[in-house]
C-alpha cells in the first residue's frame, strides 16, 4: 500500500510544478513579464553611400627612360641646385643624368667625315661634268662641219662616221656626268642623315626632364650601366603635378551600376586619422578584372592636393555618396524588422493586427514601401504605420502621421527580471530547472 501512495504523491507534486511553470510562462506571454529593447526615432541627416578601398595616385606619371647604351656618369641639378634625387622638383628641360658618350662622339666624328667625303665627291662629279660638256661642245662643232660636207671626195665615209660617233659618245658622257652629280648629292643627303642620327644618339646621352614635375622614384645609381634593347630602361619616375591627385578605387560589379561621373566622394587615409578629404568621380574604367569569381572595376576619383599633404600610393578608405537627406525622421532598421506576438500588442490594436496579418501584403514589419514600428505603451506595444525611404543599412528614412521626434520604439525583445533588462535577448524553457546564481557570475556561470 505504501508504494502506490508514494507514486501518487510524486505524481501530484510533478503535476503541480508543471502547472505552476506553465502559468508563469503564459502570464509572461501576455506581456506582463516582458521587457523590451528600445530606441528613439530621431530627426537628422541621412547619407546613403558605398564603401570601397583604393590607392592615391599621381594624376599623370611619366616614366623617363634611356634610348642608348652606356654607363651613368653623373646626375644633374634640380631647381634648388642640389643633385637630382627622390622628391626633387625639376623644370622642363632640366638635366637629370649624363650617360657615357665616348662611343657616340666617335660615331658623330665618323658621320661628319662621311659628309665631307660625299661633298668632295659632288665637287669631283661637277668638275668632270664641266669637262664632258666642253668635250661635247667641241665634237658637236666637228659633227656640224661633217654634216655640211657629207660623205664626198672631200670627206671620206669613215671620217664622217667617226665624227658622228664622237658626238654621240660626248653627249652620253654629259648625261652620265649629270647622273653622277645626282648620285653625289644623294650620298651627301645619306651622310648628313647618318650625322643627324649620330648627333641624336649623342644627345640621348643627356637625360632631360620632359615636363615640370617632381621625381618620385630614382631607379639608377652612378656607375650603373643601362642597356636599351626592345624596351627602354626606366631611370626616373616623374609626377607631372602633385597638386592634383587621383584615387584608384576597386568597386565590385554589384555596386558599379550606382557609380556615375561627377558623383561626390569622401575618403580618409591612415596618415591623417580623423580627417576627411573630398573628391569627385572622374571616370569608370571598362576593363574589369576577375578577382575570386567577382568582377572588379577601377573607378578614378580626382581630388585637390594644393597643400601637398596627400602622398602617392597612400591607401584610401572611400565613400561614394549615392543620396542624401536632411531634416528627416530616422528609425533604426531593427525597429522596422521587429514583430510582436499578439499578446504583446495593446488590446485595442489586436483586431487591427489580426486583419493586417490576414492581408497577403500586410504582414507586420513589411518595409518594402510601407512599414510599421511598435511604440511602447505601458506594458504593451502599439503599431505606428509609416512609409519608408532611403536607408544606410543602420537607419531608415521614415514618415507618417504618428511619428514624433523622440518616439520610443521597440527593436528587440528581452526576457528575464527587470534588473536583466540590459542583457542580451534570450529564449528560455519554462519547464527547465533554473540554477541559483553564483556570487559575481551569471546564472549558473563561473564567477567573473
Amino acid at each position: 500500500m505504501k508504494r502506490p501512495i508514494k507514486r501518487i504523491v510524486v505524481t501530484l507534486v510533478v503535476l503541480g510544478l508543471i502547472v505552476a511553470a506553465a502559468g508563469r510562462y503564459f502570464q509572461h506571454g501576455n506581456g506582463q513579464a516582458a521587457s523590451f529593447r528600445t530606441a528613439q526615432v530621431t530627426r537628422g541627416k541621412l547619407l546613403v553611400s558605398i564603401s570601397a578601398t583604393g590607392t592615391v595616385e599621381p594624376e599623370e606619371v611619366i616614366d623617363v627612360g634611356a634610348q642608348v647604351l652606356g654607363r651613368i656618369l653623373s646626375f644633374g641639378k634640380d631647381a634648388g641646385g642640389t643633385t637630382v634625387d627622390y622628391g626633387s622638383v625639376v623644370e622642363e628641360g632640366t638635366v637629370l643624368a649624363h650617360i657615357d658618350d665616348s662611343l657616340y662622339l666617335t660615331e658623330v666624328a665618323q658621320a661628319e667625315a662621311q659628309v665631307q667625303s660625299a661633298k668632295a665627291g659632288l665637287e669631283h662629279a661637277e668638275a668632270e661634268l664641266e669637262q664632258m660638256k666642253a668635250n661635247l661642245h667641241q665634237v658637236s662643232r666637228d659633227w656640224e662641219r661633217a654634216q655640211k660636207l657629207g660623205p664626198s671626195e672631200a670627206l671620206a665615209q669613215v671620217s664622217y662616221d667617226a665624227y658622228k660617233s664622237a658626238y654621240e659618245i660626248a653627249k652620253a658622257n654629259v648625261a652620265m656626268g649629270e647622273a653622277a652629280i645626282l648620285q653625289a648629292r644623294a650620298a651627301i643627303a645619306q651622310a648628313e642623315a647618318s650625322l643627324r642620327r649620330a648627333q641624336q644618339n649623342l644627345g640621348y646621352c643627356t637625360i632631360k626632364s620632359p615636363v615640370k614635375g617632381v621625381i618620385i622614384d630614382r631607379r639608377v645609381n652612378i656607375g650603373q650601366t643601362v642597356v636599351a634593347s626592345l624596351n627602354a630602361p626606366s631611370l626616373f619616375l616623374l609626377a607631372k603635378d602633385l597638386t592634383r591627385m587621383q584615387v584608384w578605387v576597386a568597386v565590385n560589379e554589384a555596386d558599379i551600376g550606382k557609380i556615375r561621373p561627377g558623383q561626390p566622394v569622401t575618403f580618409t587615409v591612415d596618415a591623417f586619422p580623423g580627417e576627411t578629404f573630398q573628391g569627385e568621380v572622374r571616370k569608370v574604367r571598362l576593363n574589369g578584372s576577375m578577382t575570386q569569381s567577382v568582377v572588379i572595376y577601377t573607378v578614378e576619383i580626382t581630388t585637390d592636393n594644393s597643400d601637398g599633404r596627400l602622398l602617392p600610393y597612400l591607401t584610401a578608405n572611400v565613400l561614394f555618396e549615392l543620396d542624401r537627406r536632411s531634416d528627416v525622421f530616422l528609425a533604426p532598421n531593427a525597429a522596422l524588422r521587429w514583430n510582436p506576438s499578439r499578446g504583446q500588442i495593446a488590446p485595442e490594436f489586436r483586431e487591427a493586427f489580426d486583419n493586417r496579418s490576414q492581408s497577403p501584403s500586410g504582414a507586420a514589419g513589411d518595409v518594402a514601401n510601407r512599414g510599421v514600428v511598435w511604440a511602447v505603451q505601458s506594458r504593451y506595444v502599439r503599431p505606428v504605420p509609416l512609409r519608408v525611404g532611403l536607408t544606410d543599412d543602420v537607419m531608415t528614412e521614415v514618415e507618417g502621421e504618428g511619428l514624433t521626434e523622440g518616439l520610443v520604439v521597440v527593436t528587440a525583445l528581452q526576457t528575464g527580471s527587470p534588473r536583466q533588462a540590459g542583457s542580451e535577448t534570450e529564449t528560455t524553457n519554462p519547464f527547465a530547472p533554473k540554477l541559483p546564481p553564483r556570487p559575481g557570475g551569471g546564472r549558473g556561470g563561473p564567477p567573473r
